[in-house]
């Protein structure tokens, strides 16, 4: 597969070269995916897709264009080309477009070192049925669940080709395996809903079907009975399956798409502390068995481990190659792009530092408090960092879960939130972000 997505990168970039660009990328993808869902015990949906997809960016000068296509015909490709060329004729000039320059690119990577594709074969789609079917008979077996929404199973393949004129190509696979359940527990206006779920790239690492499905029905158990907690300065303890989202707010913050724009609460916080001096907040792309691993990045870079935050001070931004000439930095090689736009910054794998205490020893240091373990809505300020989101969990006193609760607002600003986080020790490690419990100091808690 590999091979022929190359040859196609290959082709797109003698078509725009004939067209009369002065350089350009390409990009193919490959993708399969099948998805089984169960309710009831009975097949509800099956899905499977396959298709291949090509991105064209072309430069014309400074000016540039973006071209996508599913059609891989020959003629096609010359379409492509032709209409990119035209389109960047007409585009506004722009400073900071660009290819790398050659001795910027990646060379002698081990993409097999990263462990990114399952070599095992494509799961048959009765062996998917059969663990969604389990998911959903663990969750009804548990005392309360009086329904499952929906039970399922997935299998997906992707296989990427990147060439370029400035002497750039290469390409990896990726698989990735899920189950998941969403169980609902009591009746009427009483009922209470839950997930649970697992996403990898080797089966052999999934949790079972039947673990998730009971973790799901008793998840949905716990939260009857919910009610809103009282209104008050409490702490708040973020359970380990949301309090990425706190760490995804400081990434989005030091993007340098969102420094170049001035529209980050971050933009003067370079050097700064913004964590504790305990904590650091690493970036690994070569980690393996990791959903965000890559050995390069969109535009050709080599990827590397980074300090994002070291010792709870920023050190620096998330840059592709044109926020960093915006900025006048060099690329952290961290340029993400699909077949339709061109590259733009992201992170990869982070990890923050974890703590020596476990989830129920911030709950007894808390005292009296919020657990947190849903989250919906947002109101972030972008240039402040105020904070507010509806939550939903279990209210603490004394160290000790006493009711569940939902239907509260938590409260605060991310720089002084930050400035607080206190760490558990439970995070999963196999994720892209390895985030466990954080304990916040000080929140507003809009209840009764």
């Amino acid at each position: 597969m590999t091979e022929t997505l190359a040859s196609l990168c290959d082709d797109l970039l003698t078509a725009a070269r004939r067209a009369g660009a002065d350089a350009a990328d390409a990009m193919a993808l490959a993708g399969t995916s099948v998805s089984i869902d169960v309710r009831g015990g009975v097949l509800e949906q099956a899905e499977r897709s396959e298709g291949t997809d090509l991105g064209l960016r072309v430069f014309v000068g400074q000016r540039q264009a973006n071209v996508s296509a599913s059609d891989t015909r020959p003629e096609t490709l010359a379409e492509m080309a032709a209409r990119a060329v035209a389109m960047a004729r007409e585009a506004p000039v722009d400073p900071y477009a660009g290819l790398a320059d050659p001795g910027q690119l990646a060379k002698d990577w081990d993409a097999a070192a990263l462990e990114m594709a399952d070599p095992a074969p494509e799961p048959d789609p009765k062996a998917l049925q059969d663990d969604a079917r389990d998911a959903e008979a663990a969750a009804l077996a548990v005392d309360g669940v009086t329904q499952v929404q929906g039970a399922s199973a997935g299998y997906g393949r992707t296989d990427v080709w990147l060439t370029a004129t400035n002497g750039f190509s290469g390409g990896y696979g990726r698989t990735q395996r899920s189950r998941s359940c969403v169980a609902i527990a009591g009746t009427g206006s009483k009922m209470e809903r839950e997930y649970d779920g697992d996403g990898r790239i080797f089966q052999a690492d999934l949790r079972s079907a039947e673990d998730i499905g009971r973790v799901a029905g008793e998840r949905a158990v716990a939260a009857l009975g919910a009610r809103k907690p009282p209104t008050g300065q409490y702490p708040v303890l973020y359970d380990e399956r949301i309090a990425a989202s706190l760490i995804g707010h400081l990434l989005a913050a030091v993007n340098g798409s969102s420094i170049a724009r001035g529209s980050s609460w971050l933009r003067d916080a370079l050097g700064q502390q913004v964590l504790p001096a305990s904590l650091s907040l690493i970036e690994d792309p070569l980690r393996p068995r990791a959903t965000a691993s890559r050995p390069f990045d969109a535009e050709g870079l080599p990827t590397r481990r980074r300090a994002i935050v070291e010792d709870g001070v920023l050190t620096g931004w998330t840059l592709d190659l044109a926020t960093g000439r915006k900025l006048g930095l060099p690329s952290t090689a961290n340029a993400a792009r699909g077949t339709g736009a061109p590259p733009s910054a992201t992170t990869w794998n982070v990890a923050l530092t974890q703590g020596a205490a476990s989830r129920a020893d911030l709950m007894r240091d808390m005292g009296t408090g919020l657990l947190v373990t849903s989250m919906i809505g947002s109101t972030i300020n972008p240039n402040t960092g105020d904070y507010s989101r509806g939550a939903s969990g279990f209210w603490v006193e004394n160290g000790e879960i006493t009711y569940p609760v939902n239907e509260c607002t938590v409260a605060g600003n991310l720089r002084d939130m930050l400035m607080t986080l206190v760490p558990a020790n439970d995070a999963r490690p196999w994720l892209a972000r390895v985030v466990p419990s954080l304990l916040v100091e000080g929140m507003t808690l809009a209840g009764n």
